[in-house]
């Protein structure tokens, strides 16, 4: 336990966060943390039951004189994104996140912080475990896998929640209120290609690009930061209009859900033109570098001269797949012409793998329009068409409608405008919440979502504001002793 972390105010909240990112919990591999938040609930007493997917739920009654409140489900995911700098030394599958504090924020050494679901858990546990705390009949759902597929949400079914209302604490900003999100869908390109050797002299270049933003591919995809696999791709259609070039192997990005921070490509190239090339891209980067010195200042082009690497990819191959990576949306396709800065539809290019004669490339695409939605899908099909890759899609989950005249809704904006002295944003997020989901089997739920200020998700820059933690902390219960009436 990180006993700085663990010491912070409110204590009950952050003893907690730091007690859960102790315990791996990389999406699709909850098994641990599944055992400890079912180890939790049963220590306190309180009915405590697992669903068939892992989804735990703990219940516990209304405190004195708010037994005839209508009962409120708290939400919360159990998994977090696993992400780290290609400098740090960390395995998530075996080690606790390794936290600090700096100044008003907690932060994590290298690695993604975990507050993204994290502190909604916590605040749950928090609650439970309190014997001073006043609030309704609670229900303290802990999804499963809602980073990857949303698996716990998908497989919520009818009965296992009795609630009237949920607050989703998913949220990450202190004075957003969200009633709405995007529905999403992965998108897979895989495909074949020929290998072949070359005749003439050549040498292998190696260049990496590293030191990007990243973020969070639905919150953070408006906000301009570099795509590490469009930005590298970038890099060598300038080494092709100096010389032809056979691609080796590309490795970039990673998790679906994060902007790609990073991207390495191995490459031949006749052994005249190397030092044209080399000089193309270092100038290409150099342009990136200016367009991007706001957003991405810790961009960092490195490249070296390396033993031949195997086989590659033809000239004619090479050529294709540039053109194709170059025609993939990465980024906004449209803002919502009915809600301000909204964006409504997007595109991630998070993944691509190159090597030994396959390739895949993996994106999620968001919208919460459906129909646009699959148009999105279309205009990637068109672009991996060019490499005749095989499209697939899954994972296709549906966007929560908001519901603007929620009492629950009426009710967090009159506590907030009484709290803070001031408007709370009534929003409709880019981020894929589990709301949308659960609402489909339930469909009588009210429903909002809200929590404290985090940034940098899904990414190692990923902090906590502990004041905001407060605010949240504060809101949150004083929203609970004004539930209504059955």
């Amino acid at each position: 336990m990180s006993q700085e972390v663990a010491n912070l105010e409110p204590k009950s909240l952050w003893k907690n966060f730091a007690d859960l990112n102790a315990v791996p919990r990389p999406s699709k591999k909850e098994e641990r943390v599944i055992a400890f938040m079912k180890e939790f609930g049963e220590n306190l007493g309180l009915e405590t039951k697992v669903d068939e997917v892992g989804n735990v739920l703990i219940s516990k009654p209304a405190t004195a004189g708010l037994e005839d409140r209508q009962k409120v489900a708290l939400q919360a995911h159990l998994d977090m994104v696993h992400q780290k700098n290609s400098d740090t030394d960390f395995d998530f599958d075996t080690e606790g996140i390794k936290m600090y504090v700096d100044g008003d924020w907690v932060k994590a050494k290298g690695t993604t912080l975990g507050a993204d679901n994290g502190i909604g858990v916590a605040t749950m546990m928090a609650i439970l475990e309190s014997d001073d705390i006043a609030h309704p009949a609670l229900e303290c759902l802990f999804t499963i896998d809602e980073e990857t597929g949303m698996t716990g949400a998908f497989g919520l079914k009818p009965g296992f929640l009795s609630a009237d209302i949920l607050l989703n604490l998913d949220t990450e900003d202190d004075d957003e209120l969200t009633i709405g999100c995007a529905g999403g869908v992965n998108v897979n390109a895989t495909g074949k290609y020929q290998q072949e050797e070359s005749s003439i002299p050549e040498v292998s270049l190696q260049i990496e690009l590293s030191g990007l933003n990243g973020g969070h591919s639905g919150m953070d995809i408006h906000k301009g930061y570099g795509n590490a696999n469009k930005l590298n791709n970038r890099l060598l259609s300038a080494a092709m209009e100096e010389g032809d070039i056979r691609i080796v192997e590309i490795d970039g990005g990673g998790l679906r859900n994060a902007i790609p921070r990073e991207s390495k490509v191995i490459f031949y190239c006749a052994a005249p033109e190397k030092d044209a090339i080399i000089k193309a891209i270092e100038a290409e980067f150099d342009k990136i570098k200016a367009e991007y010195a706001l957003t991405d200042p810790k961009m960092k082009l490195t490249w070296n001269l390396i033993e031949r690497a195997g086989s590659a990819a033809s000239v004619e191959f090479s050529k294709k797949f540039i053109t194709a990576i170059y025609a993939v949306l990465s980024g906004v396709y449209r803002m919502s012409p009915s809600l301000e800065n909204t964006v409504q539809s997007s595109n991630n290019l998070s993944q691509i793998i190159l090597k030994d004669g396959e390739f895949n490339c993996l994106c999620l695409t968001r919208s919460s329009v459906e129909s646009e939605k699959a148009e999105v899908v279309k205009s990637l099909e068109a672009a991996f068409s060019i490499i005749g890759a095989e499209v697939s899609t899954d994972g296709d989950y549906p966007g929560w409608t908001p519901a603007t005249d929620s009492e629950i809704l009426k009710l967090m904006e009159a506590l907030y405008r009484e709290k803070f002295k001031s408007e709370p944003r009534v929003m409709a997020g880019h981020g894929g919440l589990e709301c949308g989901i659960i609402g489909s089997n339930y469909p009588d739920l009210d429903m909002v979502s809200f929590g404290p200020n985090i940034r940098g998700a899904h990414s190692p820059d990923e902090c906590c504001q502990i004041s905001s933690v407060q605010k949240y902390w504060d809101y949150l219960l004083d929203a609970l002793k004004r539930i209504p009436k059955k």
